[in-house]
């Protein structure tokens, strides 16, 4: 008898027990219940664009296909059984006759179960109900499905199934499936823009000798051949910068970026970012280049720029609202704030505000947390939020007008942070001196702060251009075009706590 293996959902297991013995069955019989290949010539989806309006209910076509898929569903109706195939383009029924195939293989066909993969070849036709079949002329079994499908176990009704077993998942929820190809579509469609504009794609490292570009609590691991502490990169910003400065003036990144923090539905501890940075341009040509770009990704992936999301209904297309900080927190909160003013008197605001501090913050900080207590929640967007404090912003060029301020812009929608943009600060001894201001704070005990990289300032020396950047959650945006609002609905394989066997 063949092994059984562990039971890792508490569920279905005398179905899999009558599975095994088919299995041992089938190889009794000398049947290779997972063959090594399948020549298939045709797809679901091209079969119902070319014969859907073509052919009569009842009529039958010389055309022989070969499909293969997933079997969805079996009627069995005395010498005829009808099955659902369903491939990676959709679902073509199958029109199986023991008249047509034998008696021998219409029973063997009828041993088949829901989730088996099969492959077939027959002739193109149409039920008396109109329905598009493969007339089956002979068959094989491409797989074995040991495992019965969540509708003979009503289904994954726990979320953290769902996610747990998104194989199984994506086979009983078609609105997980729909969900994917958004996200597939959107970063085809993010891809494509950015090329059609010049911008060129590239690579750079996954383990960091010095975490930087976010403030983000870091992985650590130790490369044993070179006896060093590495980091899981929380950003690719520094290295496409240094890009900057080779010569590449357009460069991107989808990159998947790692933060080892909590999870949440906004937050999983391995994500996808993009990132993009432009020669010769700031934070407004950011802003233009932003909106266009998610407008064009709507198109590409729902066909609209209007979407639904938690209660909300948003136009994507642009322009969008541009607002400074400082006048939306003086707005939702009702007052006036200014990195220019006391520690003592923001202390203040945020007591009679209920917002909590550390007693290490200066004022930017400070307000950069009555911002995000008070008002972000507040902002429907799309809203381009602009002039971050610089104390907040340790990579960001001073504001032209303000220097306490930055050019720095987060693109907050339903209020959620979906993207994060600044002119970039190219004065290499500005830039030392806020990293060596980031230093000081991670020695007081900041997990998010980091040290000096002393190899980006050299970079800086050689000269970065003036330059505009921005980062995007690939993530957060496909689940505002899909109308999710759980990052795990979005992500294939999220984190999750161990399973308990």
């Amino acid at each position: 008898m063949t092994d059984t293996p562990r039971d890792l959902d508490g569920g279905a297991a005398e179905e899999r027990t009558l599975r095994l013995a088919k299995l041992d069955e089938l190889r009794a019989q000398g049947i290779d219940p997972y063959p090594v290949r399948f020549d298939r010539d045709s797809l679901a989806r091209e079969l119902h664009a070319q014969y859907d309006d073509t052919i009569e209910a009842g009529a039958e076509t010389d055309a022989v296909v070969r499909v293969a898929g997933r079997l969805l569903l079996i009627r069995r109706q005395g010498k005829l059984t009808f099955g659902t195939l369903r491939d990676g383009s959709g679902t073509v029924q199958l029109f199986v006759s023991q008249g047509v195939v034998g008696e021998d293989a219409f029973e063997r066909f009828n041993t088949l179960d829901l989730g088996d993969w099969v492959g077939v070849e027959g002739r193109v036709m149409k039920t008396r109900k109109g329905e598009l079949s493969i007339k089956v002329e002979q068959f094989a079994l491409l797989a074995k499905a040991l495992r019965p499908l969540p509708d003979k176990w009503h289904g994954l009704s726990d979320v953290d199934t769902r996610y747990r077993q998104r194989y199984v998942d994506l086979i009983a929820n078609d609105d997980a499936r729909r969900v994917f190809e958004i996200r597939f579509a959107t970063v085809r469609a993010v891809r494509a823009f950015l090329e059609a504009r010049g911008y060129i794609e590239v690579e750079t490292p996954v383990l960091h000798p010095i975490p930087g570009g976010a403030a983000a609590r870091p992985f650590e691991t130790h490369h044993l051949a070179l006896d060093v502490d590495l980091y899981l990169r929380i950003a690719p910003e520094l290295y496409l910068k240094r890009l900057i400065v080779a010569g590449f003036e357009r460069v991107f990144e989808i990159a998947r970026v790692f933060r080892n923090e909590g999870l949440s539905t906004r937050h999983n501890t391995e994500f996808t970012m993009l990132e993009l940075y432009e020669a010769y341009a700031d934070y407004h040509d950011m802003m233009a280049l932003t909106e266009e770009m998610v407008a064009d990704a709507a198109r590409h992936a729902i066909g609209t720029t209007s979407v639904e999301w938690d209660g909300h209904h948003l136009e994507l297309a642009p322009p969008w609202q541009r607002r400074t900080l400082l006048d939306l927190v003086k707005e939702h909160a009702g007052v006036d704030v200014h990195p220019s003013q006391p520690v003592e008197q923001l202390r203040k605001v945020c007591d009679d505000l209920g917002v909590p501090y550390e007693p290490t913050w200066g004022p930017g900080k400070l307000i950069l947390e009555i911002y995000e207590k008070t008002t972000e929640a507040n902002i429907v967007g799309p809203t381009f939020v602009c002039d971050y404090p610089r104390e907040v912003s340790p990579l960001a060029r001073p504001h032209r007008d303000d220097p306490t301020l930055t050019e720095r812009f987060e693109l907050i929608v339903g209020g959620r942070e979906i993207a994060n943009a600044f002119s970039e600060l190219n004065d290499p001894v500005d830039q030392l001196r806020r990293f060596e201001a980031q230093a000081r704070l991670k020695q007081l005990g900041d997990v998010e702060a980091h040290g000096v990289d002393d190899d980006y300032v050299r970079a800086l020396e050689y000269g970065l251009p003036p330059t505009g950047g921005m980062g995007m959650g690939m993530d957060r945006l496909v689940m505002l075009l899909a109308g999710v609002t759980s990052i795990r609905e979005v992500i294939l394989f999220p984190h999750l706590r161990p399973e308990v066997t």
